[in-house]
């Protein structure tokens, strides 16, 4: 091959690899979120969106574990709200973010249920014979359904409850499986409890001292760290309206 020619394919390849960059770098920010966030994060970046009307953003809810493999496997996502900080620490170890693991918050759980007074309810409680259906966030790959499992096996009715146990794939489902019925009682986040739809009901609040912390993490990913309103948002999320709605969901905010 002439020297013309060799000099001629390293331009082309330099072109693709600019327009790749140019084209990641000018698309819509996509950000990966745990469902424990459809709430809050909605109205974060709406407000977001009225300081910066242009903003193009896609956020896609489901279970941390799942999204993680995701990311993984070379899906498009830019930052990545995580229910459990292990899993941003994954994708580190893995060499993919172009930012450090942070904190962003603390979660918490709760019973919750559309068809009982869940705020008198126990965990203890969920293990007799009045309560027939119990639904949970799948603990092999959503954060807060091992939490669910960690604290009934604290409170001693992890075995006691298991012909009762019905599964959602993230806790968003698990939450929707309560509503339609499907589940007689649930143990949801609190963010989602304190949507005005589910507040209506009540809840009651676990003792956080019967799980592990629900330290909620997130990361830019390597295809984010091209686009300067990845850095943005994360910044945002750290500012003082951030964490007002954060709050007022019932997460623990960092010091």
């Amino acid at each position: 091959m002439s020297l013309l020619a060799r000099s001629g394919q390293r331009i082309a390849l330099l072109m693709l690899v600019l327009f790749t960059t140019h084209l990641h770098a000018s698309g819509p920010l996509r950000i990966a979120a745990a469902s424990d966030l459809r709430y809050a994060l909605d109205d974060i970046v709406d407000l977001y969106r009225t300081a910066n009307p242009d903003a193009a953003i896609e956020v896609i809810y489901g279970s941390s574990g799942k999204m993680t493999t995701q990311i993984i496997n070379g899906a498009p996502y830019d930052l990545f709200f995580s229910a459990d900080i292990s899993f941003p620490e994954r994708l580190k170890a893995e060499g993919l973010t172009s930012s450090e693991p942070a904190v962003y918050a603390l979660g918490r759980i709760v019973i919750w249920s559309n068809t009982v007074n869940a705020v008198g309810l126990t965990l203890e409680d969920l293990a007799s014979d009045a309560v027939t259906r119990i639904a949970i966030a799948q603990p092999a790959h959503a954060p807060y359904g091992l939490r669910a499992k960690e604290a009934m096996q604290s409170a001693g009715v992890w075995q006691a409850v298991q012909r009762k146990l019905v599964f959602g794939e993230n806790i968003a489902h698990t939450a929707q499986m309560v509503e339609s019925g499907a589940a007689q009682v649930g143990i949801i986040a609190l963010s989602l409890a304190r949507f005005p739809e589910l507040a209506k009901h009540g809840h009651h609040l676990i003792d956080n001292a019967l799980h592990n912390p629900l330290t909620q993490g997130y990361v830019v990913t390597k295809r984010g760290g091209n686009k300067a309103e990845a850095m943005a948002f994360a910044g945002f999320m750290a500012t003082g309206q951030a964490h007002n709605i954060m709050t007022r969901y019932g997460f623990i905010m960092p010091e």
